[in-house]
């Protein structure tokens, strides 16, 4: 049997336009700010209108360790939100936004799949609304500021040797980690060594989806660090007065986006910070607007739960004050396998062996969520290869914990195949609930990495680089000890090797670096070999997107 593409099923929806989409939610026109007929921006007046009303419930979707083999987080979330609605529920979502690395890079987009996809999937994949340009401009005026400072006699008395910040750009391009700019002549600026992380790693993707408004906004961009004088004093992006210059570039970005899903369910996709290098959540004012809006509403955190989840629990829902009633984890019987050691190739062989020995890393993660006091649900996302033997033996497992186990077919069904995994997840939201966070803000840093380490990653230690330790140091002397803790760590292991499979066990974890987001208010402890600008694999997805005369867009996954 032939499957149609995620794109050939985008195509052939018949969306509806996004002012009626937007009233299911209650939103009025003139609370819209239409791009074209299928997107729109909310406006704050509508924040205004139902911020008095009391939060629907929240339902945080993550997964076990990614393989190759998928696992389809942002699918289910979606699914589930479509089969919530089939049943009568009034429901929500918000998702982040693709980056362009990984669409033309080897992930693909992130828009779901099959029958449980957000649209319109080529638009939302592929520039949007236009935010992240707007937070790439905002970031390099910045950078752009601090050039010219020194070019113009450095009057805040810089240090060329101690400039803390990059450029960014949004595509994965490994030629770019490491530059040297200001070569040619005393008018082209200072030459000094520099740099580009992607887009979604910049602090201000980070402080865009933490603000709670524009005041909010030009207040943590103000502090930014971008580099410390001869004296060792932090210099701020307000020592160059740029905040206000920057906030205006994201005067429309901060807005919320808001899309409908292939069964016309409202979807807010607003922000995109990855889990492995930043806190992997999208925009706290769409989540807000998401609560009000509908009686359940559905989120999802990036990559693992040990990465996007742990830091939409302690970071998140920490700063705006949010209380989880349910989490849903994603695994797949193949992914499983994959854990326990078996080739792509061989995925669609029974091997319950391998699949005995892949189980821990999703027990790992079972085990992570209920620590946080919160009722969890599984969702074994469906493949014909599925045999009732390995499905069996991973809900026995998981019912040791407490933990239902639900097959969803929602990639091939859409809505209609996740109703039984939407009905244990109401069931969960009424669940006792002692949601509580994994450390306390006022633990030093060194304490708050190893409970993260320890506790989450399954960590026996954590050694800390004599640069790691000095960054350390210089964080305390800025009083930035409270500040969250915001891990980047590969997001292929439990560990800090990509290469740990499972539940690895008796590690050590390695921080080498430690940076400093202040506006952000992170820490940002970086381990392994984790790099803030991806590069694009042997054969990019890019090679095989294309575009026809009538501006028809294929290739996209």
């Amino acid at each position: 049997m032939k499957y149609k593409s995620d794109i050939e099923i985008a195509q052939e929806t018949v969306m509806e336009p996004i002012v009626n989409v937007a009233s299911k939610l209650g939103v009025k026109d003139d609370e819209l700010e239409l791009y074209g007929k299928y997107k729109a921006k909310v406006t704050h007046g509508l924040w205004e209108r139902v911020k008095d009303r009391p939060d629907g419930k929240l339902i945080l979707v993550t997964a076990i360790t990614p393989t190759p083999a998928g696992e389809g987080k942002t699918t289910t979330s979606v699914g589930l939100a479509q089969a919530m609605a089939l049943i009568g529920k009034k429901v929500t979502l918000a998702l982040r936004e693709p980056s362009l690395g990984p669409v033309f890079g080897i992930k693909g987009g992130a828009a779901g799949g099959g029958y449980s996809q957000v649209v319109p999937m080529e638009d939302i994949n592929i520039h949007f609304t236009g935010d992240f340009h707007a937070i790439t401009s905002a970031h390099n005026l910045l950078a752009a500021m601090l050039d010219n400072s020194l070019q113009q006699g450095n009057p805040l008395s810089i240090d060329p040797r101690r400039i803390a910040y990059r450029r960014v750009l949004d595509m994965n391009d490994r030629a770019l980690r490491k530059t040297v700019i200001g070569l040619g002549g005393r008018t082209e600026g200072m030459p000094r060594e520099d740099g580009f992380d992607i887009t979604v790693a910049s602090e201000i993707m980070a402080i865009l989806c933490l603000s709670s408004g524009i005041g909010d906004l030009k207040r943590r961009l103000s502090e930014i660090i971008v580099a410390y004088d001869r004296d060792g004093k932090p210099v701020r992006a307000r020592d160059l007065e740029a905040q206000g210059a920057m906030a205006m570039l994201l005067k429309d970005a901060i807005k919320p986006n808001l899309v409908q899903t292939i069964e016309h369910v409202p979807a807010f996709v607003h922000g995109g910070p990855f889990a492995n290098i930043a806190h992997g959540c999208n925009s706290i004012m769409a989540t807000k607007y998401g609560l009000k809006l509908a009686d359940y509403f559905i989120t999802e955190a990036g990559f693992a739960a040990d990465l996007g989840a742990e830091k939409f629990l302690d970071i998140k829902c920490r700063l705006a004050g949010l209380k989880p009633n349910a989490v849903v984890i994603v695994a797949t019987i193949r992914a499983l396998k994959m854990h326990g050691g078996v080739s792509k190739e061989r995925l669609a062989e029974e091997n319950l062996a391998a699949l005995e020995a892949g189980i821990p890393n999703l027990e790992k993660h079972a085990e992570n969520m209920q620590s946080y006091g919160l009722p969890v649900v599984v969702a074994l996302n469906a493949f014909p290869t599925d045999t009732e033997n390995e499905l069996r033996a991973v809900a026995e497992k998981c019912a040791k914990l407490g933990v239902p186990v639900v097959r969803s077919d929602i990639w091939a069904k859409g809505g209609e195949g996740g109703v039984e995994l939407a009905n244990a997840v109401i069931e969960a939201c009424e669940k006792p609930n002692d949601f509580h966070f994994l450390y306390e803000t006022g633990a030093s840093p060194v304490e708050k990495i190893n409970a993260i380490a320890k506790k989450i990653y399954g960590a026996a230690a954590v050694s800390f680089t004599e640069k790691a330790q000095k960054d350390l140091r210089q964080i305390h002397d800025l009083g930035c000890d409270d500040f969250l803790i915001c891990m980047a760590k590969t997001q292929s292991s439990l560990s800090d090797d990509p290469n740990a499979k499972g539940r690895p066990e008796g590690f050590t974890l390695t921080v080498r670096e430690v940076r400093l987001s202040a506006g952000a208010g992170f820490i940002i402890p970086i381990t392994g070999s984790i790099m803030t600008m991806p590069g694009l694999p042997k054969r990019p997805a890019a090679c095989g997107i294309d575009i026809d005369e009538e501006g028809r867009v294929s290739g996209l996954f």
